[in-house]
């Protein structure tokens, strides 16, 4: 019982260390990347629990302001190998070890 009320606070501390997003790859111009990054801080912090929630609304967001066949994956621990339009790619992390890519392809 011990371990896991430490271990909830470890990871509470952990979170709270990494609430900012952090860039791992972008060649978004940097008007779009800002909206893009704000866009995905205000889908974590609004639907924490509900990732499949926070992809959609990103994805009809960037559907909206960018023009359509816009794509977005958020989890733990993944790879990926996309083809996307030149410019349009954002990979990052929040949250210590969440990561959202969003992409565009025609």
């Amino acid at each position: 019982m011990a371990e896991t009320v430490e271990s909830k606070k470890e990871e509470a501390d952990y979170k709270r260390l990494h609430s900012f997003p952090l860039i791992r790859h972008t060649d978004m111009p940097e008007e779009m990347r800002v909206e893009t990054m704000e866009l995905c801080v205000t889908a974590f912090t609004v639907l924490d629990k509900y990732l499949s929630s926070a992809a959609k609304m990103i994805k009809e967001s960037m559907d909206k302001k960018f023009g359509s066949s816009w794509h977005v994956v958020i989890g733990e621990g993944f790879g990926f190998e996309v083809t996307h339009e030149v410019k349009n790619l954002l990979y990052m992390f929040f949250g210590g070890s969440l990561a959202v890519c969003v992409w565009k392809c025609s």
